[in-house]
């Protein structure tokens, strides 16, 4: 095991967070993973850092009405709303702007067998609510909602969705019934290519274990997985997009 991996190895025993960033993966060809590797006793942090070394872009104040920023939340493996701020706050540190012009929530995780459900989805949505009143957000959006879903979802809501997500995976064409109520109600019906599963406990753990050899990798859970991107408005083009992530070990 090199240096770096044993510095790492002796950071992440003492953390209880661990954040992790892919910075801008369009640069990833020419950039290399860096995590803290010099400290002394003291310096071991709760919270471990994990990021692309030179690869995090944040966004010049002066270009900011240039830009549209987007993201989706995946969250993974916890039931606590409080994850939606956190994943919001985090990605807004990362690109140095005050608020997101769009967010889209999957459809949180639920037992197999069992219906996603308005219930469900509720404390997610007030959350992404209250961050839309404090001008974190400014639109937010569900994916893979049916049209009983969206329209239970549109008539509780106090900020109705403007967006819904579809897996064309699983539906080649919209269903009419979900194309004529977002027409009604003004919802963009956008498609997407998203796994059902994006990132699992095991592949994490076992992803972690890869990268640092004899660790506790089944300590770690990981809670949310946020995607971004950064668009030039005029041009339609992407400038930068990356993934942010958040775990937590067992029991901290």
């Amino acid at each position: 095991m090199g240096t770096d991996s044993r510095a790492a190895k002796a950071l992440l025993a003492r953390a209880r967070t661990l954040h992790l960033q892919t910075g801008n993966l369009l640069n990833w060809g020419r950039l290399r993973k860096k995590c803290p590797s010099t400290h002394s006793e003291e310096e071991f942090p709760d919270v471990l850092e994990c990021t692309v070394s030179h690869a995090v872009e944040k966004i010049n104040p002066d270009e900011r009405e240039e830009m549209k920023v987007s993201a989706k939340l995946f969250i993974v493996g916890s039931n606590s709303s409080s994850s939606t701020r956190s994943a919001v706050d985090m990605a807004c540190s990362v690109l140095g702007v005050a608020q997101l012009d769009s967010v889209i929530i999957a459809s949180p995780p639920i037992e197999d067998g069992v219906n996603l459900s308005l219930e469900h989805l509720q404390p997610y949505w007030e959350e992404l609510e209250n961050l839309v009143q404090s001008k974190k957000i400014v639109a937010i959006g569900t994916s893979d909602l049916d049209k009983t879903q969206l329209e239970q979802l549109y008539q509780w809501a106090q900020v109705k969705p403007n967006s819904n997500q579809v897996n064309l995976a699983s539906c080649c064409v919209m269903p009419p019934d979900l194309t004529a109520f977002a027409k009604q109600f003004d919802i963009q019906l956008l498609t997407h290519n998203d796994p059902k599963e994006l990132l699992s406990e095991a592949s994490f753990q076992e992803a972690l274990q890869e990268s640092i050899p004899d660790i506790q990798a089944h300590e770690w859970v990981p809670l949310w997985l946020l995607r971004y991107s950064v668009i030039v408005k005029s041009r339609g083009i992407i400038k930068s997009k990356g993934y942010i992530l958040q775990a937590k070990r067992r029991g901290s």
